[in-house]
């Protein structure tokens, strides 16, 4: 295989990993948050925003990880 045609598989591999990371991140996240929501119904409102935010930083962290997979693929 071309140095190139390794690239292309390595990226592809490598966004695939951060995807399938991110999804099970925030699965788990909301999951845990509406575990939380149902034990503590008053503060609803906090664990939402705070699951929120959360899944803002995991999805910024997945969507940089997709960024360097495709700048080493295309160096």
């Amino acid at each position: 295989m071309e140095n190139a045609a390794l690239a292309f598989l390595g990226a592809g591999i490598g966004a695939g990993l951060a995807v399938i990371g991110g999804g099970m991140g925030i699965g788990r996240l909301g999951g845990h948050a509406m575990e939380g929501i149902a034990r503590q119904p008053n503060s609803a409102g906090t664990i939402q925003t705070a699951m929120l935010i959360a899944a803002a930083l995991i999805e910024g962290a997945t969507f940089f990880a997709l960024i360097i997979c495709l700048l080493l693929s295309f160096k």
